[in-house]
Protein backbone atom coordinates (compact mmCIF):
# COMPACT_ATOMS: atom_id res chain seq x y z
CA UNK A 1 0.00 0.00 0.00
CA UNK A 2 2.87 2.35 -0.60
CA UNK A 3 2.25 6.10 -1.69
CA UNK A 4 2.06 6.43 -5.74
CA UNK A 5 5.19 8.89 -5.46
CA UNK A 6 7.96 7.69 -4.47
CA UNK A 7 9.23 10.30 -2.65
CA UNK A 8 6.33 10.04 0.07
CA UNK A 9 7.18 8.69 3.04
CA UNK A 10 6.37 7.20 6.56
CA UNK A 11 7.14 8.26 9.36
CA UNK A 12 9.87 6.77 11.08
CA UNK A 13 10.82 5.85 14.64
CA UNK A 14 13.77 7.94 14.55
CA UNK A 15 12.28 11.34 13.04
CA UNK A 16 9.42 10.92 15.31
CA UNK A 17 11.26 10.82 18.69
CA UNK A 18 13.85 14.06 16.94
CA UNK A 19 10.37 15.80 16.52
CA UNK A 20 9.10 15.33 19.86
CA UNK A 21 12.30 15.91 21.67
CA UNK A 22 13.32 19.22 19.97
CA UNK A 23 9.73 20.26 19.93
CA UNK A 24 9.83 19.66 24.17
CA UNK A 25 13.47 20.85 24.73
CA UNK A 26 12.57 24.09 22.80
CA UNK A 27 9.44 25.04 21.35
CA UNK A 28 7.48 23.63 25.03
CA UNK A 29 9.73 26.70 26.47
CA UNK A 30 8.36 29.17 24.62
CA UNK A 31 4.96 28.73 25.37
CA UNK A 32 5.90 28.03 28.82
CA UNK A 33 7.38 31.23 29.57
CA UNK A 34 4.89 33.30 27.79
CA UNK A 35 2.14 32.14 30.59
CA UNK A 36 4.43 31.62 33.61
CA UNK A 37 4.27 34.50 35.22
CA UNK A 38 0.70 35.68 34.68
CA UNK A 39 -1.17 33.20 37.35
CA UNK A 40 1.51 34.37 40.03
CA UNK A 41 1.85 38.06 38.96
CA UNK A 42 0.09 39.00 42.36
CA UNK A 43 2.69 37.48 44.74
CA UNK A 44 6.07 38.52 42.46
CA UNK A 45 4.85 41.95 42.46
CA UNK A 46 4.25 41.63 46.15
CA UNK A 47 8.16 39.98 46.83
CA UNK A 48 9.31 43.11 44.59
CA UNK A 49 7.23 45.59 47.12
CA UNK A 50 8.81 43.79 50.16
CA UNK A 51 12.58 43.56 48.97
CA UNK A 52 12.03 47.66 48.20
CA UNK A 53 11.12 47.90 51.68
CA UNK A 54 13.78 45.68 53.17
CA UNK A 55 16.33 47.83 51.02
CA UNK A 56 15.20 51.66 51.47
CA UNK A 57 12.72 51.40 54.31
CA UNK A 58 9.53 52.71 52.74
CA UNK A 59 7.06 51.05 50.57
CA UNK A 60 7.45 51.27 46.70
CA UNK A 61 5.52 53.77 44.56
CA UNK A 62 2.54 52.40 42.33
CA UNK A 63 4.21 53.95 39.50
CA UNK A 64 7.06 52.42 39.88
CA UNK A 65 5.63 48.68 40.66
CA UNK A 66 4.06 49.30 37.25
CA UNK A 67 6.73 49.88 35.28
CA UNK A 68 8.80 47.17 37.19
CA UNK A 69 6.25 44.57 36.12
CA UNK A 70 5.75 46.39 32.24
CA UNK A 71 9.74 45.42 31.99
CA UNK A 72 9.28 42.07 33.76
CA UNK A 73 6.42 40.94 30.99
CA UNK A 74 8.12 43.13 27.65
CA UNK A 75 11.62 41.90 28.30
CA UNK A 76 10.77 38.86 27.36
CA UNK A 77 9.39 39.39 23.65
CA UNK A 78 12.39 41.74 23.67
CA UNK A 79 14.73 38.84 24.20
CA UNK A 80 12.94 37.21 21.49
CA UNK A 81 13.62 40.22 19.27
CA UNK A 82 17.58 39.53 20.15
CA UNK A 83 17.58 35.88 19.25
CA UNK A 84 15.81 36.32 15.97
CA UNK A 85 18.61 38.20 15.17
CA UNK A 86 21.10 35.32 16.40
CA UNK A 87 19.49 32.97 13.81
CA UNK A 88 21.05 33.28 10.74
CA UNK A 89 24.78 33.17 11.85
CA UNK A 90 24.08 30.27 14.74
CA UNK A 91 22.50 27.76 12.34
CA UNK A 92 24.81 28.67 9.11
CA UNK A 93 28.19 28.25 11.91
CA UNK A 94 26.59 25.72 14.35
CA UNK A 95 24.17 23.52 12.32
CA UNK A 96 20.39 23.46 12.88
CA UNK A 97 21.17 20.93 15.82
CA UNK A 98 23.99 22.38 17.11
CA UNK A 99 22.25 25.93 17.58
CA UNK A 100 19.05 23.93 19.24
CA UNK A 101 21.89 21.94 21.82
CA UNK A 102 23.34 25.94 22.41
CA UNK A 103 20.67 27.65 22.97
CA UNK A 104 19.59 25.27 25.99
CA UNK A 105 22.42 27.54 27.97
CA UNK A 106 20.11 30.56 27.74
CA UNK A 107 17.33 28.70 29.31
CA UNK A 108 19.42 26.75 32.44
CA UNK A 109 21.00 29.85 33.36
CA UNK A 110 18.42 32.19 33.49
CA UNK A 111 15.99 28.91 35.16
CA UNK A 112 18.60 28.73 37.87
CA UNK A 113 18.93 32.65 38.28
CA UNK A 114 14.40 33.13 38.66
CA UNK A 115 15.21 30.15 41.02
CA UNK A 116 17.10 31.81 43.50
CA UNK A 117 15.19 35.22 42.93
CA UNK A 118 13.62 34.77 46.27
CA UNK A 119 16.69 33.70 48.02
CA UNK A 120 19.21 36.54 46.33
CA UNK A 121 16.42 39.39 47.69
CA UNK A 122 16.70 40.58 43.97
CA UNK A 123 13.83 41.67 41.56
CA UNK A 124 16.47 42.61 39.22
CA UNK A 125 17.44 39.13 38.60
CA UNK A 126 14.12 37.95 37.33
CA UNK A 127 14.04 41.19 34.87
CA UNK A 128 17.56 40.20 33.52
CA UNK A 129 16.24 36.40 33.47
CA UNK A 130 13.70 37.38 31.29
CA UNK A 131 15.52 38.92 28.43
CA UNK A 132 17.87 35.69 28.28
CA UNK A 133 14.90 33.05 28.39
CA UNK A 134 13.54 35.53 25.82
CA UNK A 135 16.60 34.84 23.48
CA UNK A 136 15.89 31.37 24.28
CA UNK A 137 12.52 31.32 23.21
CA UNK A 138 13.38 33.79 19.69
CA UNK A 139 16.24 31.06 18.52
CA UNK A 140 14.19 27.81 19.70
CA UNK A 141 10.84 29.35 17.75
CA UNK A 142 13.10 29.91 14.59
CA UNK A 143 15.57 27.15 14.64
CA UNK A 144 13.26 24.19 15.24
CA UNK A 145 10.31 24.75 12.26
CA UNK A 146 13.79 25.02 10.13
CA UNK A 147 15.22 21.97 11.59
CA UNK A 148 11.73 19.30 11.67
CA UNK A 149 10.91 21.24 8.04
CA UNK A 150 14.77 19.88 6.37
CA UNK A 151 14.11 16.48 8.30
CA UNK A 152 10.96 16.14 7.26
CA UNK A 153 9.74 14.33 4.17
CA UNK A 154 7.16 16.64 1.55
CA UNK A 155 4.37 14.54 2.27
CA UNK A 156 4.25 15.14 6.46
CA UNK A 157 6.49 18.41 6.49
CA UNK A 158 2.80 19.92 7.29
CA UNK A 159 2.09 17.80 9.84
CA UNK A 160 5.51 18.10 11.62
CA UNK A 161 6.34 21.61 10.85
CA UNK A 162 2.73 22.08 13.24
CA UNK A 163 4.33 20.17 16.22
CA UNK A 164 6.57 23.13 17.43
CA UNK A 165 3.29 25.27 17.62
CA UNK A 166 2.04 22.17 19.23
CA UNK A 167 4.23 22.05 21.96
CA UNK A 168 4.07 26.21 22.46
CA UNK A 169 0.09 25.17 23.73
CA UNK A 170 1.02 22.66 25.76
CA UNK A 171 3.78 24.96 27.18
CA UNK A 172 0.87 27.90 28.15
CA UNK A 173 -1.27 25.22 29.47
CA UNK A 174 1.35 23.56 31.60
CA UNK A 175 2.46 27.13 33.16
CA UNK A 176 -1.58 27.71 33.66
CA UNK A 177 -2.18 24.40 35.19
CA UNK A 178 1.00 24.96 37.61
CA UNK A 179 -0.37 28.38 38.07
CA UNK A 180 -3.65 27.37 39.93
CA UNK A 181 -3.20 28.67 43.66
CA UNK A 182 -3.29 25.45 45.45
CA UNK A 183 -0.41 24.18 43.02
CA UNK A 184 2.28 26.47 42.43
CA UNK A 185 0.68 29.97 42.01
CA UNK A 186 1.28 30.68 45.52
CA UNK A 187 3.59 33.12 47.57
CA UNK A 188 5.69 30.15 48.08
CA UNK A 189 5.86 28.29 44.75
CA UNK A 190 6.19 30.82 42.18
CA UNK A 191 10.27 30.93 42.35
CA UNK A 192 9.95 26.94 41.51
CA UNK A 193 7.13 27.64 39.06
CA UNK A 194 9.56 30.36 37.12
CA UNK A 195 12.64 28.13 37.41
CA UNK A 196 10.93 24.45 36.41
CA UNK A 197 11.79 25.84 32.41
CA UNK A 198 14.98 24.27 32.98
CA UNK A 199 13.73 21.12 32.74
CA UNK A 200 13.05 20.41 29.25
CA UNK A 201 16.85 22.33 28.37
CA UNK A 202 17.95 19.00 30.59
CA UNK A 203 15.94 16.75 28.73
CA UNK A 204 17.17 18.03 25.60
CA UNK A 205 20.62 18.30 26.09
CA UNK A 206 20.69 14.50 26.98
CA UNK A 207 18.90 13.42 24.44
CA UNK A 208 19.27 15.43 20.82
CA UNK A 209 22.80 14.62 20.18
CA UNK A 210 21.80 11.10 19.59
CA UNK A 211 20.06 12.05 16.35
CA UNK A 212 20.87 13.40 13.14
CA UNK A 213 21.39 17.08 11.78
CA UNK A 214 19.37 18.24 8.97
CA UNK A 215 20.72 16.12 5.69
CA UNK A 216 19.99 19.61 3.45
CA UNK A 217 22.37 21.49 5.88
CA UNK A 218 25.22 18.83 5.95
CA UNK A 219 25.12 18.30 1.88
CA UNK A 220 24.19 21.64 0.60
CA UNK A 221 26.14 24.35 3.56
CA UNK A 222 28.72 21.81 4.28
CA UNK A 223 29.48 19.75 1.36
CA UNK A 224 29.11 16.30 3.40
CA UNK A 225 27.78 13.78 1.11
CA UNK A 226 28.49 10.94 2.81
CA UNK A 227 26.97 12.09 6.61
CA UNK A 228 24.31 13.48 5.02
CA UNK A 229 23.30 10.49 3.08
CA UNK A 230 23.62 8.28 6.67
CA UNK A 231 21.31 11.08 8.19
CA UNK A 232 18.27 10.54 5.75
CA UNK A 233 18.97 6.42 5.84
CA UNK A 234 18.02 6.71 9.26
CA UNK A 235 15.55 9.37 9.04
CA UNK A 236 13.46 7.39 6.36
CA UNK A 237 14.49 4.21 7.77
CA UNK A 238 15.75 2.71 4.16
CA UNK A 239 18.90 2.48 2.26
CA UNK A 240 17.04 3.67 -0.71
CA UNK A 241 17.32 7.45 -0.47
CA UNK A 242 18.83 8.25 -3.94
CA UNK A 243 15.97 10.32 -5.22
CA UNK A 244 16.05 13.00 -2.37
CA UNK A 245 19.74 12.79 -2.29
CA UNK A 246 19.05 13.58 -6.32
CA UNK A 247 16.14 16.48 -5.39
CA UNK A 248 18.77 18.14 -2.87
CA UNK A 249 22.04 18.26 -5.42
CA UNK A 250 19.08 19.73 -7.80
CA UNK A 251 18.41 22.27 -5.44
CA UNK A 252 22.09 22.67 -4.26
CA UNK A 253 22.88 23.07 -7.58
CA UNK A 254 19.85 25.87 -8.49
CA UNK A 255 20.94 28.07 -6.00
CA UNK A 256 25.12 28.33 -6.29
CA UNK A 257 24.45 31.51 -8.53
CA UNK A 258 23.20 33.08 -4.89
CA UNK A 259 25.82 31.17 -2.71
CA UNK A 260 24.67 31.74 1.22
CA UNK A 261 21.98 35.08 1.47
CA UNK A 262 22.42 37.92 4.14
CA UNK A 263 19.48 39.59 5.09
CA UNK A 264 20.40 42.46 3.14
CA UNK A 265 20.77 39.97 -0.10
CA UNK A 266 17.63 38.87 0.86
CA UNK A 267 15.83 42.09 0.72
CA UNK A 268 16.92 43.12 -2.76
CA UNK A 269 16.82 39.76 -4.74
CA UNK A 270 14.02 39.86 -6.82
CA UNK A 271 13.39 36.31 -7.39
CA UNK A 272 11.96 36.28 -3.43
CA UNK A 273 10.56 39.41 -3.23
CA UNK A 274 7.02 38.06 -2.71
CA UNK A 275 7.95 35.54 -0.69
CA UNK A 276 9.29 37.83 2.00
CA UNK A 277 6.29 39.92 1.71
CA UNK A 278 4.07 37.22 2.91
CA UNK A 279 6.02 36.19 5.56
CA UNK A 280 6.21 39.62 6.98
CA UNK A 281 2.23 39.98 5.85
CA UNK A 282 1.38 36.39 7.95
CA UNK A 283 4.11 37.06 11.09
CA UNK A 284 2.53 40.86 11.78
CA UNK A 285 -1.02 39.17 10.85
CA UNK A 286 -0.46 36.79 13.60
CA UNK A 287 0.59 38.54 16.79
CA UNK A 288 -1.06 41.98 15.24
CA UNK A 289 -4.78 40.12 15.21
CA UNK A 290 -5.01 40.31 19.09
CA UNK A 291 -4.14 36.80 20.57
CA UNK A 292 -2.25 38.51 22.98
CA UNK A 293 -4.94 41.56 23.90
CA UNK A 294 -7.51 38.42 24.08
CA UNK A 295 -5.70 36.30 26.55
CA UNK A 296 -4.82 39.95 28.42
CA UNK A 297 -8.97 40.84 28.20
CA UNK A 298 -9.97 37.45 28.94
CA UNK A 299 -10.12 37.46 33.02
CA UNK A 300 -11.86 40.95 32.93
CA UNK A 301 -14.16 39.33 30.17
CA UNK A 302 -14.49 36.43 32.52
CA UNK A 303 -15.30 37.83 35.81
CA UNK A 304 -17.92 40.51 33.95
CA UNK A 305 -19.70 37.11 33.13
CA UNK A 306 -20.56 36.36 36.46
CA UNK A 307 -17.39 33.80 36.94
CA UNK A 308 -16.21 33.83 40.70
CA UNK A 309 -12.63 35.30 40.94
CA UNK A 310 -11.34 32.00 42.54
CA UNK A 311 -12.82 29.89 39.87
CA UNK A 312 -11.63 32.18 36.81
CA UNK A 313 -8.01 30.09 36.85
CA UNK A 314 -9.80 27.11 35.94
CA UNK A 315 -11.87 28.96 33.25
CA UNK A 316 -8.27 30.22 31.94
CA UNK A 317 -7.12 26.39 32.09
CA UNK A 318 -10.04 25.65 29.89
CA UNK A 319 -9.24 28.26 27.13
CA UNK A 320 -5.60 26.42 27.32
CA UNK A 321 -7.30 23.24 27.03
CA UNK A 322 -8.88 24.20 24.07
CA UNK A 323 -5.89 25.75 22.29
CA UNK A 324 -4.05 22.47 22.66
CA UNK A 325 -6.80 20.39 21.26
CA UNK A 326 -7.15 22.88 18.52
CA UNK A 327 -3.63 22.67 17.56
CA UNK A 328 -4.00 19.14 17.67
CA UNK A 329 -6.36 19.20 15.05
CA UNK A 330 -4.05 21.02 13.23
CA UNK A 331 -1.43 18.31 13.19
CA UNK A 332 -4.07 16.06 11.50
CA UNK A 333 -5.37 18.71 9.25
CA UNK A 334 -3.21 20.14 7.68
CA UNK A 335 -1.62 17.82 5.03
CA UNK A 336 -5.33 17.29 3.62
CA UNK A 337 -7.13 20.69 3.61
CA UNK A 338 -3.53 22.27 2.85
CA UNK A 339 -1.81 25.57 4.43
CA UNK A 340 -3.95 28.25 2.30
CA UNK A 341 -7.40 27.27 3.42
CA UNK A 342 -6.53 26.78 6.95
CA UNK A 343 -4.83 30.11 7.23
CA UNK A 344 -7.99 31.71 5.87
CA UNK A 345 -10.23 29.79 7.67
CA UNK A 346 -8.42 30.95 10.63
CA UNK A 347 -7.64 34.60 10.26
CA UNK A 348 -11.98 34.90 8.89
CA UNK A 349 -12.86 33.00 12.33
CA UNK A 350 -10.57 35.75 14.01
CA UNK A 351 -11.77 38.73 12.16
CA UNK A 352 -16.20 37.51 12.92
CA UNK A 353 -15.02 37.21 16.62
CA UNK A 354 -13.28 40.56 16.96
CA UNK A 355 -16.10 42.05 15.69
CA UNK A 356 -19.07 40.53 17.90
CA UNK A 357 -17.02 40.80 21.17
CA UNK A 358 -16.69 44.55 20.32
CA UNK A 359 -20.48 44.29 20.21
CA UNK A 360 -20.83 42.21 22.93
CA UNK A 361 -18.16 44.63 25.58
CA UNK A 362 -20.40 47.61 24.23
CA UNK A 363 -23.88 45.82 25.11
CA UNK A 364 -22.57 43.97 27.98
CA UNK A 365 -24.43 45.91 30.91
CA UNK A 366 -27.59 46.31 28.41
CA UNK A 367 -28.44 42.68 28.43
CA UNK A 368 -27.86 39.71 31.40
CA UNK A 369 -26.75 37.26 28.26
CA UNK A 370 -24.35 39.24 26.99
CA UNK A 371 -21.31 38.46 29.18
CA UNK A 372 -21.77 34.63 27.75
CA UNK A 373 -21.72 35.85 24.26
CA UNK A 374 -18.12 37.33 25.11
CA UNK A 375 -16.90 34.30 26.66
CA UNK A 376 -17.97 31.89 23.45
CA UNK A 377 -16.65 34.94 21.32
CA UNK A 378 -13.14 34.76 23.26
CA UNK A 379 -13.31 30.54 22.98
CA UNK A 380 -14.31 30.68 19.33
CA UNK A 381 -11.33 33.15 18.63
CA UNK A 382 -8.51 31.20 20.31
CA UNK A 383 -10.27 27.92 18.31
CA UNK A 384 -9.84 30.12 14.95
CA UNK A 385 -6.48 31.18 15.87
CA UNK A 386 -4.97 27.73 16.75
CA UNK A 387 -6.26 26.60 13.35
CA UNK A 388 -4.23 28.81 11.14
CA UNK A 389 -2.57 32.06 11.72
CA UNK A 390 -0.77 30.28 15.24
CA UNK A 391 0.52 27.22 13.41
CA UNK A 392 0.73 28.14 9.79
CA UNK A 393 3.01 30.81 9.49
CA UNK A 394 6.67 28.83 10.63
CA UNK A 395 5.46 25.95 7.85
CA UNK A 396 4.85 28.43 5.41
CA UNK A 397 8.44 30.13 5.84
CA UNK A 398 10.25 26.47 6.00
CA UNK A 399 8.65 26.09 2.48
CA UNK A 400 9.10 29.27 0.51
CA UNK A 401 12.64 29.54 1.05
CA UNK A 402 15.15 27.18 0.17
CA UNK A 403 18.73 26.17 1.88
CA UNK A 404 20.69 29.59 0.60
CA UNK A 405 18.16 31.70 2.16
CA UNK A 406 16.42 29.98 4.68
CA UNK A 407 18.19 30.99 7.76
CA UNK A 408 18.47 34.67 6.65
CA UNK A 409 14.62 34.67 5.91
CA UNK A 410 13.70 33.07 10.04
CA UNK A 411 15.39 35.76 11.08
CA UNK A 412 13.49 38.60 9.14
CA UNK A 413 10.11 36.78 9.99
CA UNK A 414 11.29 35.66 13.51
CA UNK A 415 12.20 39.70 14.10
CA UNK A 416 9.17 40.78 12.73
CA UNK A 417 7.16 38.38 14.75
CA UNK A 418 8.85 39.30 18.09
CA UNK A 419 8.61 43.35 17.23
CA UNK A 420 4.95 42.84 16.59
CA UNK A 421 4.49 41.00 19.85
CA UNK A 422 6.41 43.62 22.09
CA UNK A 423 4.49 46.58 20.16
CA UNK A 424 1.02 44.67 21.50
CA UNK A 425 2.23 44.20 24.83
CA UNK A 426 3.40 47.68 25.15
CA UNK A 427 0.47 49.23 23.34
CA UNK A 428 -2.32 47.38 24.20
CA UNK A 429 -3.09 48.82 27.73
CA UNK A 430 -3.06 52.42 26.60
CA UNK A 431 -5.78 51.01 23.73
CA UNK A 432 -7.53 49.41 25.74
CA UNK A 433 -7.55 52.67 28.37
CA UNK A 434 -8.42 55.02 25.56
CA UNK A 435 -10.73 53.14 23.60
CA UNK A 436 -11.92 50.23 25.92
CA UNK A 437 -13.79 47.07 23.69
CA UNK A 438 -13.63 49.16 20.80
CA UNK A 439 -9.90 48.43 20.19
CA UNK A 440 -10.94 45.25 18.99
CA UNK A 441 -12.09 46.82 16.01
CA UNK A 442 -8.68 47.69 14.94
CA UNK A 443 -8.19 43.61 15.63
CA UNK A 444 -10.62 43.14 13.18
CA UNK A 445 -9.12 45.12 10.56
CA UNK A 446 -6.02 43.79 10.62
CA UNK A 447 -7.09 40.13 10.29
CA UNK A 448 -9.64 41.12 7.48
CA UNK A 449 -6.25 42.92 5.91
CA UNK A 450 -4.21 39.84 6.68
CA UNK A 451 -7.07 37.64 5.28
CA UNK A 452 -7.08 39.62 1.72
CA UNK A 453 -3.26 39.26 1.29
CA UNK A 454 -3.50 35.63 1.75
CA UNK A 455 -6.18 35.22 -0.94
CA UNK A 456 -4.28 37.18 -3.33
CA UNK A 457 -0.92 36.46 -3.06
CA UNK A 458 -0.15 33.24 -1.07
CA UNK A 459 -0.25 29.95 -3.18
CA UNK A 460 -1.14 26.55 -1.69
CA UNK A 461 2.23 24.61 -0.98
CA UNK A 462 1.46 21.28 0.38
CA UNK A 463 2.89 18.17 -1.15
CA UNK A 464 5.35 20.50 -3.28
CA UNK A 465 9.34 20.27 -3.78
CA UNK A 466 10.59 23.34 -2.23
CA UNK A 467 12.15 24.07 -5.60
CA UNK A 468 8.57 23.65 -7.45
CA UNK A 469 7.37 26.41 -4.68
CA UNK A 470 10.26 28.63 -5.81
CA UNK A 471 8.63 28.00 -9.62
CA UNK A 472 5.40 29.23 -8.41
CA UNK A 473 6.51 32.24 -7.20
CA UNK A 474 8.97 32.88 -10.36
CA UNK A 475 5.78 34.16 -12.77
CA UNK A 476 4.95 36.73 -9.64
CA UNK A 477 8.09 37.91 -9.30
CA UNK A 478 8.71 37.71 -12.99
CA UNK A 479 12.38 36.04 -12.58
CA UNK A 480 13.64 32.58 -14.39
CA UNK A 481 14.89 29.99 -11.60
CA UNK A 482 18.18 28.65 -12.90
CA UNK A 483 19.70 24.99 -12.36
CA UNK A 484 23.30 24.78 -13.69
CA UNK A 485 23.38 27.38 -17.34
CA UNK A 486 19.49 26.66 -17.98
CA UNK A 487 16.49 27.89 -16.89
CA UNK A 488 14.24 24.93 -14.34
CA UNK A 489 11.70 24.18 -16.09
CA UNK A 490 8.45 22.62 -14.13
CA UNK A 491 7.60 18.75 -15.01
CA UNK A 492 9.32 17.97 -18.21
CA UNK A 493 8.79 14.94 -20.52
CA UNK A 494 8.01 11.28 -20.12
CA UNK A 495 10.70 11.67 -17.66
CA UNK A 496 13.66 9.37 -18.86
CA UNK A 497 15.82 11.86 -20.40
CA UNK A 498 15.07 14.73 -18.35
CA UNK A 499 14.78 12.81 -15.23
CA UNK A 500 17.72 15.35 -13.35
CA UNK A 501 15.33 18.60 -14.58
CA UNK A 502 12.11 16.70 -12.60
CA UNK A 503 11.60 18.69 -9.83
CA UNK A 504 10.99 16.31 -7.24
CA UNK A 505 12.05 16.54 -3.59
CA UNK A 506 11.05 16.91 0.27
Amino acid sequence: NLPSDPMSKKLTVVLMLATLISAFGSSFQYGYNVAVINSPSLFIQQFYNTTYVERYGRPMEDSFLTLLWSLSVSMYPLGGLFGSLMVAPLVNKLGRKGTLLFNNIFSVVPAVMMGVSEIAKSYEIIIVARVIVGICAGLSSNVVPMYLGELSPKNLRGAIGVVPQLFITIGILSAQVLGIRSILGNNTGWPLMLGLTGIPALVELLLLPFFPESPRYMLIQKGDDKTARRALQRLRGSEDVDREMDEMRLEHQSEQAEGRLSVLNLLSLRSLRWQLISIVAMNMGQQLSGINAIYYYADSIYSSAGVKESNIQYVTVGTGAVNVFMTITAVFIVEAAGRRLLLLIGFGICCVSCALLTVALTFQVSYTWMPYVSIACVIVYVVGHAVGPSTIPYVVTTEMFRQSSRPAAFMVAGSIHWLSNFTVGLVFPFMESGLGSYSFIIFCFICLATLFYIWLVVPETKNKTFLEISQMFAHRNQVDIQVGNAPLKPETGDGREDDAFKVTAF
